[in-house]
């Protein structure tokens, strides 16, 4: 049996319902109708229009208070609340704490009162794990795949598909792993050889289900997307190797050329970008979960995490080439539950790239999150700055402050390309342009009249 984590309401109109979560998922709770778990005006108007964000990952759970009017109280405790002559966008830039909850705690928001139930896995998977460093100590990637590389030399049968790579440097590291730049001692091959390692105790079932998932990140096979040439999971630590890109990513690119790109690289770059979003949205992949529950093949892969850091450049016959990186691999290795809740913590850092739908629904994102996320790496790379202003709580930023029309950031971008990129940046009611092709088409327009 899965760890499960089981809300259920106690008292008023809604006593006895229950919310019920088996896999990593995230929950806004509030009176707004875009809420995970909407509590209606009739029901209860104590609550905020977004209260409080549940960050689930079975059988751990977590709370935060989004600034909320009223407060949100765990046995009988207040842990958020906003001054009475603040507005939701001003509690924002205080920020607010995050609380573990355990089961049989009880959770207060207006009025209604949910008790919580956890119920642990009993049996995780029996692999070797690496002991967990204090907070003053963090795990050394290097010594981590050297290791791993002198097993695969000494013929362990499970890293095979690294044996014969050295090492040569680092390429960047991350909150649970690192990139290095190797070499295959027979061919010469340049590769970026990735690990990552889980943040928990990870369940077969987890593990499962990110190689699964991994097994779809490899099928995608585009001139802008980052191949994954192959991919394994050995002593607790998943393994891949990648084309190498030897430009970086464009957040390396926009540090040389003192912070922005000039307009005709960058929309250059992400016009490159939404062809490759375009072809993993429409590409078939083996595992999709069908609408009977079954896995099947399916069509189309969301990334769900485009940044500028995730952007590589290379060339080809004197080009320069935009790729595509770690296409999907960083999500689903959340969504596993690989990670920890590292959503809302400080692992992941801020939310800049993420359009208000994927906090709303975090677990079920579509392929316009990718291309609002386009749009806002194109606003980063021509400006500097984020599209929306960011206060001490980013979650509570996203889903409160509007993008900042381009132009109030720069007066310089031309003002057509400026309309498209606002309009791209458009969140309500929902993501403007629906498809790659689509602000792809806008954003070829604007460059044809130039």
């Amino acid at each position: 049996m899965s760890s499960t984590v089981t809300l259920t309401i106690t008292t008023g109109k809604l006593s006895g319902k229950q919310y019920k979560f088996d896999h990593r998922s995230t929950c806004i709770i509030g009176r707004n109708d875009d809420c995970t778990l909407q509590i209606a005006d009739n029901i209860d108007m104590k609550v905020s229009r977004y209260h409080c964000l549940l960050d689930i990952n079975p059988p751990e759970i977590r709370i935060r208070d989004l600034g909320s009017l009223n407060g949100t109280y765990i046995n009988s405790k207040i842990i958020g609340q906003r001054k009475a002559d603040e507005t939701p966008e001003q509690a924002a830039k205080n920020g607010f704490p995050e609380y573990d909850l355990e089961n049989q705690d009880q959770v207060q928001i207006g009025d209604i009162i949910f008790n919580i139930a956890v119920e642990a896995e009993v049996e995780r998977q029996k692999t070797p794990h690496l002991p967990k460093p204090s907070e003053n100590q963090k795990l050394n990637f290097l010594d981590i795949i050297k290791n791993l590389l002198n097993l695969a030399d000494q013929g362990n049968q499970n890293l095979q598909k690294i044996s014969h790579y050295q090492i040569l440097k680092s390429l960047g590291e991350g909150g649970c792993g690192e990139v290095f730049l190797a070499q295959h001692q027979k061919t010469q091959k340049l590769v970026a050889l990735k690990i990552m390692l889980p943040a928990v105790a990870a369940t077969e079932q987890g593990v499962r289900m990110f190689l699964r998932e991994t097994e779809n990140t490899k099928c995608l096979q585009h001139p802008n997307v980052v191949e994954l040439l192959d991919y394994g999971f050995a002593e607790n630590t998943f393994f891949f190797t990648m084309e190498y890109c030897e430009g970086g990513d464009v957040w390396d690119l926009m540090e040389k050329l003192g912070g922005s790109l000039p307009v005709n690289i960058a929309v250059d770059i992400i016009l490159q970008v939404l062809d490759g979003l375009e072809y993993a949205h429409n590409a078939e992949i083996p595992y999709v979960r069908l609408a009977d529950g079954r896995l099947g093949k399916g069509t189309g892969l969301v990334h769900r995490d485009l940044k500028p850091n995730n952007i590589f450049i290379t060339k080809k016959d004197g080009q320069m080439v935009a790729k595509i990186g770690d296409y999907g691999l960083a999500k689903a290795f959340d969504l596993a539950g690989l990670s920890g809740q590292t959503f809302t913590g400080t692992k992941m850092g801020n939310p800049v790239f993420m359009p208000r739908q994927q906090v709303l629904d975090f677990k079920h994102s579509l392929p316009e999150v990718d291309v609002w996320a386009s749009a806002a790496c194109l606003y980063n790379m021509l400006t500097g700055k984020f599209p929306r202003d960011f206060d001490r709580d980013p979650w509570s930023s996203v889903l409160n402050n509007q993008p900042v029309p381009i132009r109030e950031r720069d007066h310089s971008i031309p003002e057509k390309l400026a309309e498209v990129i606002d309009l791209a940046l458009t969140e309500k009611p929902q993501i403007y342009f629906q498809s790659a092709g689509e602000f792809k088409e806008a954003l070829g327009r604007v460059q044809g009249e130039n």
